[in-house]
């Protein structure tokens, strides 16, 4: 994985996506700018563009309500919807791990400094395997995206999960901000199994 920060819209992976091409779309939720690009054609079984946008700032309207740091207002933050090939590509250059994951997670600054960056991060999520997990666990499409969307920004504002403290006050807020959406709690029968790149840090 390189050690570049994030920050360098050079090289992060929704920059090269957008190199390669897709369809993209701008949006906000209530405190952040939305760039949202479907790599995958399979996003299209949940509407169109505008369709997958909507759910996605209702996702971060209800992140953004419950999480502990609050980004710079007006912070853009980059939205990739993708298939299990392309991210894991991503996850095996970013990260070492050569397989399809759910969702990833870029953070554009370290937590001290989310406030002040005008960049909050890149999400990247593969429709094959958020599927997967959806039939498997009995969840709409729509609302396990909502989920990893939460996910993904809690990562992108500094929660982790690598504790057993940090998953469980990571879990609360995912709880909270999916009861404001009227989704069940998701960790109530089995954990959810995601990945996030860490801000990466000086050796």
């Amino acid at each position: 994985m390189s050690t570049a920060s994030p920050e360098d819209n050079a090289t992060t992976p929704e920059s090269q996506a957008s190199a390669r091409g897709g369809e993209a779309g701008r949006g906000s939720s209530p405190d952040v700018a939305l760039d949202i690009r479907a790599q995958s054609r399979r996003w299209r079984e949940l509407g169109d563009l505008k369709s997958l946008r909507t759910l996605v700032n209702e996702a971060l309207a209800a992140g953004l309500a419950v999480a502990p740091r609050r980004p710079l207002a007006g912070a853009e933050l980059s939205v990739l919807l993708t298939d299990d090939a392309r991210i894991r590509r991503v996850n095996r250059d970013w990260r070492g791990f050569d397989k399809a994951t759910n969702v990833l997670s870029f953070p554009a600054a370290p937590p001290a400094r989310i406030a002040q960056s005008p960049l909050l991060g890149d999400i990247v999520l593969a429709f094959e395997t958020v599927e997967r997990e959806a039939q498997a666990e009995g969840k709409t499409l729509p609302d396990h995206l909502r989920h990893l969307v939460i996910h993904g920004l809690l990562h992108l504002l500094g929660e982790d999960h690598e504790t057993e403290a940090e998953a469980t006050r990571m879990e609360a807020l995912e709880v909270a901000a999916l009861a404001s959406l009227g989704i069940a709690d998701p960790y109530a029968d089995a954990n959810l199994v995601t990945a996030a790149a860490p801000f990466p840090t000086e050796p």
